[in-house]
């Protein structure tokens, strides 16, 4: 007799072992996501990054809404960096942003920024490599990824890590998993991807920089 509740139970063991099996094959390249890690994962999801701080438009920094009518005056291109800036005043945590630097090239001003004395007194500290990186992010540490434009009339790029369990194959392919907002913008992408546009940042030409979790 054809009984459809043990089919979807045995259905759901096999894709549970099947799951474990992928798992086993292709172990976390940067540990286990902790607890902490977890928290960030969910902080990131509620800044609706998708359809806030969208490209063409003047925004306010701090929340992503349009601030001007149509495509008034300067600043309306992309906004990875008042994105970053903004998401880390959330958690507690000072990123170079307005009004200390206008939107305009913010990116490039907070790649200088980072590893200055004053960005070390924020406790911002550089990390040594994208797999250093990610495993920073699984244990719940702020991890930002960012690239400076040689050209300094030109925007770089900047994007937040965000934990995630991917292999290390993932890692050397893509990159760690990141947030960001720019041309497009993406609640969940890849270095590799997300610093596509800009030609010399993926691979070598990013910089990764943590943060220590803030105590709520």
């Amino acid at each position: 007799m054809y009984d459809p509740t043990r089919r979807s139970f045995l259905l759901a063991s096999s894709m549970t072992a099947f799951a474990a099996t992928l798992q086993a094959q292709h172990p976390p390249c940067c540990g286990s996501i902790t607890p902490a890690g977890e928290r960030l994962g969910v902080f990131f999801d509620g800044t609706s990054v998708e359809t806030l701080w969208l490209a063409d438009q003047h925004v306010n920094w701090e929340t992503g809404k349009p601030d001007r009518p149509g495509n008034e005056g300067h600043g309306n291109h992309t906004h990875c960096s008042a994105f970053a800036a903004a998401a880390f005043k959330r958690l507690g945590v000072y990123l170079l942003r307005p009004p200390e630097h206008g939107q305009e090239l913010l990116s490039n001003a907070q790649a200088k920024w980072l590893p200055s004395a004053e960005g070390q007194q924020k406790g911002w500290r550089p990390v040594s490599d994208m797999h250093k990186a990610q495993h920073l992010a699984n244990e719940g540490h702020l991890v930002m990824v960012i690239f400076e434009n040689p050209n300094p009339h030109k925007p770089g790029h900047v994007a937040i890590v965000r934990p995630s369990d991917k292999s290390a194959h993932a890692l050397e392919e893509n990159g760690p998993e990141i947030i960001m907002a720019g041309q497009h913008n993406h609640n969940k992408t890849n270095v590799r991807i997300g610093f596509d546009n800009h030609p010399g940042a993926w691979p070598s030409g990013v910089r990764y920089f943590t943060h220590p979790p803030v105590s709520s």
